[in-house]
């Protein structure tokens, strides 16, 4: 039963988005608003360049501690290396991607167009969905 749930299914399509020239402090207050842990990065054309999560964030903290610099944009500290799904990718196929990953969501892909995101949690309500 599980195997025949999609990404689809249960990925989130209402999106949080960043740019790479935004201030990381409103990405970092978006971040706490949305009670979100992170959120891709698009250019201009909405083509994803990157993300931007939490453990970037504390990346934005250490420099401001240790090298005293407040500030700067998101794609100074926006992780390029990015993992993606497509929305047809099984619940199942997916769980194994994030038992292997230090990654709590993958931006979901339909082609070249960004359609969601889908989170651990997301896979959680997946498996709830049916028990």
């Amino acid at each position: 039963m599980l195997r025949n749930i999609t990404v689809r299914d249960h990925m989130a399509t209402s999106l949080v988005t960043f740019t790479p020239d935004m201030g990381v402090f409103e990405a970092i207050r978006t971040l706490l608003k949305n009670k979100i842990t992170g959120a891709p990065v698009v250019d201009d054309t909405g083509q994803l360049v990157g993300a931007f999560s939490e453990m970037d964030c504390l990346h934005v903290v250490l420099d401001a501690a240790y090298h005293e610099q407040m500030g700067g944009k998101v794609g100074e500290y926006m992780n390029t290396d990015v993992e993606t799904v497509t929305p047809d990718a099984s619940i199942i196929e997916v769980a194994e991607r994030f038992q292997k990953s230090k990654l709590r969501h993958f931006p979901v892909f339909e082609g070249d167009r960004l359609v969601g995101l889908i989170s651990r949690v997301d896979v959680l309500r997946a498996l709830v969905s049916i028990y």
